[in-house]
């Protein structure tokens, strides 16, 4: 095994202990098998489908695996298993990763993804940046459109910014000043307080000539924003459903959804392969200067305030957009 050091040697993790608690633990580092390598992380994103776990339902087992989680890493690679072709031992690199609040993780060498030295400034969670670029690619958006987004978090604000780019007219929806603020800064022509549902509908109207939108993102995860994207997009619309739902069943208005013939489209993905595409097309993307995603990184934490980062992940103060913690 090229480059591998003792299993014996340790690093530190997260560990969730409970609701709402977390200890960091010398544990050790993990061995990669054949067609794997290990992955020294300078950071892992912080992803709001950590906030159930997180508050701790019925379902979730305490303590969990060390590292358990974390999924939006990005590091140098530190060993590889055996028949590793590819990539080097220092490569730098973005990675799908599922234990990533660790100080070193574990990833097959197909889910990893070179990252270019036009990049070694900034950091590179490469999952939430690839999903981003899924969902764009999945919503077809074209010049000319009318498109509404709702909700301007780190998801919200980079596709603003593909869809602007793309020639579409952007209508953006959110609930902080700051949210908007950002939008019209990514190119939104337009903004709405996202505070009243009618008081919505009625200024899409009047924004659209009453036809309402070619195109529909809602990227949120809440029952409401699921129902107001519905009602904002026209007959024979595409509504776009970007939000993690994880916190229980849906109900959908499917009277409205067939009278309209709207195109629903779940852009969630599981293939580790098209993960992997969206990884690569947002260093492309990155690289050639379509967007810029470091503004959006706005609270960075030690791994010993993993707890803090996944509060302020839930409460998102002012200001806040997207945590990361940092190991090096």
């Amino acid at each position: 095994m090229s480059g591998t050091p003792a299993a014996a040697e340790r690093m530190r993790a997260a560990v969730l202990t409970g609701p709402g608690q977390m200890e960091v633990w010398e544990v050790a580092r993990p061995v990669p098998g054949p067609g794997q390598v290990r992955l020294r992380l300078e950071g892992c994103g912080v992803c709001a489908s950590n906030l159930t776990p997180w508050a701790g339902p019925d379902w979730m087992r305490f303590p969990t695996e060390p590292g358990d989680l974390g999924h939006e890493a990005w590091g140098a690679v530190d060993a590889l298993g055996e028949g590793v072709e590819g990539v080097a031992v220092g490569d730098r690199v973005a990675a799908l990763t599922y234990r990533g609040y660790a100080e070193y993780d574990i990833a097959d060498v197909a889910n990893v993804v070179r990252l270019p030295a036009s990049l070694s400034d900034q950091p590179f969670p490469g999952e939430p940046l690839g999903c981003a670029m899924n969902i764009f690619r999945r919503s077809g958006i074209e010049a000319g459109q009318t498109v509404a987004i709702i909700g301007i978090g780190f998801l919200g604000a980079i596709l603003t910014k593909l869809a602007t780019e793309a020639g579409a007219r952007v209508i953006a929806i959110s609930r902080r000043p700051f949210s908007l603020d950002l939008a019209r800064g990514m190119g939104a022509a337009e903004t709405i307080p996202m505070d009243d549902h009618h008081g919505i509908i009625e200024r899409v109207k009047e924004l659209t000539g009453g036809t309402f939108c070619d195109v529909v993102i809602e990227a949120v995860g809440k029952q409401w924003p699921l129902d107001l994207a519905a009602e904002l997009c026209r007959e024979r619309g595409r509504l776009i459903v970007a939000g993690y739902h994880q916190d229980g069943p849906r109900q959908v208005n499917m009277w409205l959804w067939n009278w309209r013939g709207l195109d629903v489209i779940n852009a969630h993905e599981r293939d580790p392969k098209i993960y992997v595409q969206g990884i690569r097309e947002a260093v492309e993307a990155i690289t050639a200067g379509r967007f810029d995603p470091r503004p959006l990184f706005t609270h960075d934490f030690p791994l010993e305030r993993l707890d803090a980062a996944l509060d302020a992940t839930r409460d998102r103060p002012d200001g806040f957009l997207k945590a990361v913690v940092r190991f090096a």
